[in-house]
């Protein structure tokens, strides 16, 4: 049942996601140009994908968490398991909420001169407020509100600490992945994948639903990535690497979220120093699997 569950709600989210796809891309807000933007070939791209997929995600997380609370299909609404589900998927609507809206006010506002959390605090300690220092606080502040609804009696402080850590360190971290066609959708399907299989062997039923909830709605959009013709942007990656987080901070023990976050912060400091493209492309699995689906990059098309 648990597995059915966390089907219909993936299969669910996709087709939120197509649908909001298509409104999105026939009445962008702001119009067709505020999202215009050009690949690593310098072909044109629309970030609009990014909302698109936010959006399916949160409304059906939204959707399932009010269900869930009501006592939908069945059992007791006052059971904790079922408390717990719906805290799980209304704190992936209000990270994923609070990472699309401030992703998309770095994509349509950023200037892009400033990249990484160097510079973007190196900027703050010279007095300049970026849009990407506004996007990492902003991020920061709706992770301790998806943690706070996470949080169970008897949890610690530090727990709580470590779900915040989870939730704004995934939102950042795949989006550093957003570099090349369907590479960050690929990385969260993989992410996806190991936190549903945690899940389910430690019999999480909420996580598996919090997780097939932003998976669906990220591989619906894969193939507008693949095909170049879009990408998720600051506002898409953002929102569904924090919605990932949370699967993770509702799904994995205290040992596994301890390592998941010490691997996080061990990437990102590493894109300070190293270019993960670079990294991919020297090493024939990763390649391989970056270029799966993919249109071949001309040689003249050198890695950043």
């Amino acid at each position: 049942m648990t597995a059915l569950a966390g089907a219909t709600a993936g299969v669910t989210a996709a087709g939120g996601a197509r649908l909001a796809y298509r409104v999105l891309t026939r009445f962008p807000p702001g119009g067709e140009k505020a999202w215009a933007r050009v690949n690593h070939r310098g072909e044109p791209v629309t970030l609009l994908e990014g909302p698109a997929a936010a959006t399916g995600a949160i409304v059906v997380a939204l959707a399932l968490s009010g269900l869930s609370r009501s006592g939908f299909p069945a059992a007791s609404p006052a059971s904790p398991q079922r408390d717990g589900a719906s805290r799980s998927l209304l704190a992936l609507a209000v990270a994923g909420g609070g990472a699309v809206a401030f992703g998309a006010l770095d994509d349509l506002k950023g200037s892009g001169k400033r990249r990484g959390l160097r510079g973007h605090l190196g900027a703050l300690a010279h007095g300049e407020l970026t849009t990407g220092t506004v996007k990492l606080a902003g991020i920061g502040a709706t992770g301790v509100a998806g943690a706070l609804l996470l949080r169970r009696p008897g949890d610690s402080v530090l727990g709580c600490a470590v779900n915040v850590g989870l939730i704004a360190g995934a939102a950042n971290l795949l989006n550093l992945f957003d570099l090349r066609p369907g590479r960050a959708i690929k990385v969260a399907a993989l992410s996806a994948g190991m936190i549903g299989a945690a899940a389910a062997t430690s019999g999480g039923g909420r996580g598996i639903t919090a997780v097939a909830v932003p998976a669906g709605a990220a591989l619906a959009v894969l193939p507008e990535d693949l095909g170049e013709r879009a990408m998720l942007g600051d506002a898409g990656a953002n929102a569904l690497g924090a919605m990932l987080g949370v699967a993770a901070a509702s799904s994995l023990g205290r040992p596994a979220r301890a390592g998941v976050l010490a691997g996080i912060v061990a990437l990102t400091a590493a894109s300070e120093k190293v270019s993960f493209t670079k990294v991919i492309a020297r090493t024939p699995a990763l390649n391989w699997l970056d270029m799966l689906g993919r249109r071949r990059v001309p040689a003249s098309v050198q890695p950043e």
